[in-house]
């Protein structure tokens, strides 16, 4: 007889896939393998869509786009061994950038442990796959028991989202995807709610307000924790109301329109004069969701950008290790930096109701702005060919739809967009911060698009990164996701080919050269044609704004190979390397 009262069974992967749709989530990146097809078999006949990396690491780093851009984790999927290997330079991106991210791995058989089946990670300890990433992720969880997945799954999301948001491994072997768990477990595990992020106590909005308002020289730095519209407007009314300048790390770049008339930009190597001088006489400063980044800071050397003491810093952030990391604090908070600089404001006006104004203040902004934008748009005049990087930045700037998303990889596309790209309010500029990932630009940019479908998406790229993500190109067309992959063709790992002519007077093994030593490219809008793309190759200074307004109407993936002179980013402020090439030591 058949027992009427037992419970209905579904198989673990149905379970985790009918908990994915529950959690809201739409878009699965990743690649196939024998371990994790039985996952892939449940989420085609679910809701979500699964989009085919072709490689491990351009599915992390598409996830890692979408993520950004849509605002809710990113969730990728990777086959065992060689699989999750390759994803680990994705992954950890994300993790270094405060992004949520859910790899989900599959693993070998619970019942082969020890055995050493095909593709088992295993030379010191078996099945120890889930080591690899234990540096960089916040938790790994590794599955025994079929039941135990959607406890997990729930877990991997609460703990990639709350708090510092980051990346999470749920490791699982693949024989549990097979095994039959109850139904009900499917929906036993609901998504918890948004995590309470403590706010600033009263008090310390007080004490910093106070502070703030007698300062002789407060400046405010902004990071890339300091997120969405109310952190944004509580930041500009706070600055406004005490006429206080700000400066910006690297991942801060957009927080503020870059018209604001008391941004005075980036600070740190690739800082601006101003950005770097206020910094240094600066008697106090406001820092919201900043980790006080090596470039950002000129490897921490007073003379040249931050001088903590005989400042005063009030380090704001929601991550506990960040406080008083590189810098001594006069004050320490760990809380949302949006909410606390809400309450920082209200304080402000408590003690001081009337607007302040420092003379000159704006005017020495306006002026050091222009002097950094200007300048840029003036070298960016130039009709020589190859094109000079500024005169690709500005025909981008012209042609582009004010809400143009910028995704950029490592290089003159990214530092220099940070230090002289007049980004539009309405626009968006993702960058790898943390890691600084070369090929991250490519594949991240789909992912973008896939979340921001009716924008414009820029893929602002090297020839080394475009050459180090060739599978974002299928990718793009299997996805029919109209990315614009502009790339900033040297023949060379440019940035670091600049480095090494500059101390050591040669470009040995950063330039690309064929086999009788002339500079060498692939032919990258071939290679976009090959796939199905659109390609369109630049061959004069006048070429490029024209390709960009057709590619743009045309709306389809498309490559723009740009030749562009190898020159270096003006760097204001200092890195240490420089130092460390010439025998100098800290």
């Amino acid at each position: 007889m058949t027992d009427t009262n037992a419970p209905a069974l579904i198989s673990a992967a149905d379970a985790l896939t009918r908990q994915l749709e529950s959690f809201g989530v739409d878009t699965v990146f990743g690649t196939c393998g024998h371990t994790n097809i039985a996952l892939l078999d449940a989420l085609s006949r679910s809701t979500i869509k699964f989009v085919i990396a072709r490689h491990e690491q351009a599915a992390a780093h598409a996830a890692d786009g979408y993520a950004r851009a849509s605002g809710k984790p990113g969730v990728v999927l990777v086959h065992v061994g060689p699989g999750m290997m390759n994803a680990v330079t994705g992954v950890a991106s994300a993790g270094f950038d405060s992004v949520p991210l859910i790899a989900i791995s599959g693993d070998i058989p619970t019942y082969y442990h020890g055995r050493h089946p095909h593709q088992e990670v295993n030379l010191h300890q078996d099945a120890d796959q889930g080591s690899i990433y234990r540096p960089f992720v916040k938790r790994v969880w590794n599955a025994y028991r079929a039941e135990d997945l959607p406890r997990f799954l729930e877990r991997a999301f609460w703990t990639a989202t709350s708090g510092r948001p980051g990346a999470v491994l749920l490791n699982i072997p693949m024989d549990l995807f097979n095994r039959d768990i109850p139904a009900r477990l499917a929906d036993a595990h609901p998504q918890v709610g948004e995590s309470a992020i403590p706010d600033l106590p009263t008090g310390t909005a007080h004490r910093i307000a106070q502070l703030m308002v007698e300062a002789r020289h407060p400046l405010v730095y902004v990071g890339g924790g300091l997120r969405g519209a109310a952190g944004r407007a509580a930041m500009i009314s706070l600055a406004e109301h005490l006429d206080l300048p700000i400066a910006h790390s690297l991942m801060g770049k957009g927080t503020l329109p870059d018209q604001h008339p008391l941004l005075m930009g980036i600070t740190g190597f690739w800082g601006s004069e101003l950005a770097n001088r206020s910094t240094r006489e600066a008697d106090v400063v406001l820092a919201l969701g900043t980790r006080f980044a090596e470039t950002d800071s000129s490897s921490w050397e007073p003379e040249y950008t931050w001088a903590f003491p005989p400042a005063k810093l009030i380090q704001i952030d929601i991550d506990t290790d960040e406080i008083g990391r590189n810098y001594p604090v006069e004050i320490g908070a760990v809380a949302d930096a949006a909410s606390a600089v809400a309450a920082i404001d209200r304080a402000v006006r408590e003690i001081q109701p009337d607007p302040v104004r420092r003379e000159g203040l704006r005017e020495q902004i306006a002026v050091s702005r222009r002097e950094v934008f200007d300048g840029a748009r003036e070298r960016g005049r130039s009709d020589a060919y190859p094109l000079a990087p500024e005169r690709i930045l500005a025909d981008l700037r012209a042609t582009l739809p004010a809400d143009a998303i910028l995704v950029t990889d490592v290089g003159w596309n990214k530092n220099g967009v940070a230090q002289c790209y007049d980004l539009p309010e309405e626009g968006r500029f993702i960058t790898p911060g943390g890691s600084s990932t070369m090929g991250f630009g490519p594949a991240a940019a789909v992912g973008v698009q896939l979340a921001q479908p009716d924008r414009v998406v820029v893929a602002l790229i090297g020839d080394g990164g475009m050459s180090a993500q060739l599978p974002a190109l299928p990718m793009a067309v299997e996805q029919g996701a109209p990315v614009l992959f502009v790339v900033m063709n040297n023949s060379a790992h440019g940035t670091i080919a600049d480095l090494q002519a500059a101390n050591f007077s040669t470009g040995f093994g950063c330039e690309f050269l064929d086999a009788d030593g002339n500079p060498y490219s692939p032919d990258f809008a071939g290679l976009g044609e090959a796939c199905g793309m659109d390609g369109y190759r630049i061959a004069s200074a006048d070429d490029l704004a024209k390709a960009l307004n057709t590619a743009i109407e045309r709306r389809r993936p498309a490559v723009l190979d740009v030749p562009m002179v190898n020159t270096p980013v003006p760097t204001p402020g200092h890195w240490n390397i420089k130092d460390i090439y010439h025998g100098r030591f800290a």
